[in-house]
């Protein structure tokens, strides 16, 4: 039977803070997401299975070890091996993959025109066609709309191996996978569950220890108290004590006066047992609260002063919709009102980023009441936004890294990159868009590059932003959470629904 086992596997790149910590589990046949903070060592963990990475300390072993592992990385890139062979495939299984995941061996001559998506699922047909025991999958979902994450998910649960699959998508990771690994500050953890259930579990352990925390920390508070009032009370006994012998006398040794030290000195020892009981209960509670690791995640609540706009109609367009010289719709319709909360969806192509942009392009808005998030921001634009920032006086800039925090991003940090990656520009452009009370936001893709506890931030944020919305996204948790009305664009018709 496949099988995947890490026993105290560490590993680290050159001198760098280690990327994987002592990481112990076990897994069989089935699929397990493999969810963390970008940059948390999610993919590394595939190159490790994969063998293409080699561990520090520990041992990884792979059953059985032929055919082993295959890993399908985010890029795909030229033509390979695997792939011409899958598309010369005259077998059962070959035409099976080819039709389960609607690939024409035609589209090999045409691919540098094929989107990254049915790239994607040549990758991934290829190595399902391999029959390895260990399928590993990065972002396999990445720009693929919800018809091609259909017929994606539905080949993949059809896969018998031990799977892996790191990806962004809530909905994917719930219909596909039983088991979650977290990777999460270097340690690597195995949960039962699709990615909500072993959320909801690791969540519930937190608060438990959270709540032991705050428990030992009352119950030391609580013992330093007595041990104090017990040293007042035992120095104001004996400053009692030597007020009393000195009313006596040097020389009074009568059997009353001896009665009274015996007893002082009684009390004296009964206190200081007291006293060292209290301390050592006291110093037992500081080692539980000092064992507690209460790591702070950045993210907190979303506040802003907020004014409306003071016309109901903020964007519109009419006409003919076209991408170039491709007509997407003949005549087009639409308005946005200053309280509409807009999903744009559709297929891949279907003309979504074009009806955005056509709304961008004519606005009468002022700039900043109007913030566009195009699918992907270039370096020029991250260099140019944190540049931006930079110049803004001090209490603007203090107002948006509070936005910035709460998304997610660590506002020292963004300051002494020279390049922030492309999800801290992402925040970063939202936060300025929101820290400047736009009435309207334009969003394409807004999860694109964002891990999931960055996903679930910017939705909180955006459910709670109080302007007009008009969004683009696959990841239809995100959509559902944030917007109220779908406008559904396919073959130059757009629907309006809800």
């Amino acid at each position: 039977m496949p099988s995947v086992h890490f026993n105290n596997v560490s590993f680290q790149y050159s001198s760098a803070v280690p990327v994987i910590v002592d990481a112990s589990f076990d897994l069989g046949p089935g699929w397990a997401g493999v969810v963390g903070a970008n940059g948390g060592g999610k993919s590394t963990l595939l190159r490790l299975v994969s063998g293409e990475l080699t561990a520090d300390s520990g041992s990884i072993r792979v059953e059985p070890t032929a055919p082993g592992a295959v890993l399908c990385p985010q890029e795909v890139g030229a033509v390979d091996d695997p792939i011409r062979s899958l598309a010369r495939s005259l077998d059962g299984a070959g035409r099976r993959i080819l039709g389960e995941l609607q690939l024409e061996p035609g589209e090999l001559e045409r691919w540098p025109t094929l989107s990254p998506g049915e790239r994607k699922r040549w990758q991934i047909g290829a190595a399902l066609a391999a029959e390895p025991a260990v399928l590993l999958l990065d972002e396999p979902t990445n720009h693929l709309d919800a018809d091609a994450r259909a017929i994606l998910t539905n080949a993949l649960q059809r896969y018998r191996g031990v799977g892996m699959v790191v990806s962004h998508d809530r909905t994917f990771l719930n219909v596909l996978t039983t088991k979650t690994i977290r990777v999460d500050h270097g340690a690597v953890e195995l949960w039962n569950g699709d990615y909500e259930t072993a959320r909801e579990a690791w969540e519930a352990r937190a608060q438990d220890l959270l709540e032991s925390y705050e428990s030992a920390k009352s119950e030391q508070r609580k013992l330093q108290r007595r041990a104090a009032d017990q040293r007042r009370a035992a120095a104001t006994k004996r400053a009692k004590h030597k007020r009393t012998l000195r009313r006596a006398g040097p020389k009074d040794h009568d059997a009353r006066s001896m009665e009274a030290k015996g007893r002082h000195q009684a009390g004296e020892a009964t206190a200081a047992r007291r006293l060292q009981t209290t301390l050592s209960a006291a110093e037992r509670a500081a080692q539980k609260v000092g064992s507690f690791e209460m790591r702070r995640e950045v993210g907190r609540a979303f506040f802003f002063d907020y004014e409306p706009a003071g016309r109901r109609r903020l964007l519109s367009y009419s006409g003919p919709l076209r991408a170039g010289s491709r007509l997407i719709a003949a005549d087009i319709a639409v308005d946005v009102g200053r309280e509409d909360r807009i999903w744009l969806r559709g297929p891949n192509g279907a003309g979504k980023t074009t009806l955005l942009d056509a709304l961008r392009t004519n606005s009468t808005l002022p700039a900043d009441r109007l913030l566009y998030l195009p699918q992907e921001l270039t370096r020029d634009d991250a260099v140019r936004v944190l540049a931006e920032v930079a110049a803004m006086p001090s209490a603007e800039k203090a107002r948006l890294f509070n936005l910035v925090a709460a998304l997610g991003v660590e506002p020292d940090r963004l300051l002494m990159s020279a390049l922030p990656s492309p999800g801290e520009a992402r925040k970063l452009v939202m936060a300025t868009g929101m820290a400047h009370g736009a009435w309207c936001l334009l969003l394409d893709e807004p999860t694109n590059h964002l891990d999931l506890p960055s996903i679930e931030r910017l939705e909180e944020a955006v459910a709670g932003y109080p302007g007009a919305i008009v969004l683009v996204t696959h990841d239809d948790d995100f959509a559902t959470a944030t917007t109220t009305t779908t406008w559904h664009l396919e073959d130059g018709t757009l629907t309006r629904l809800g």
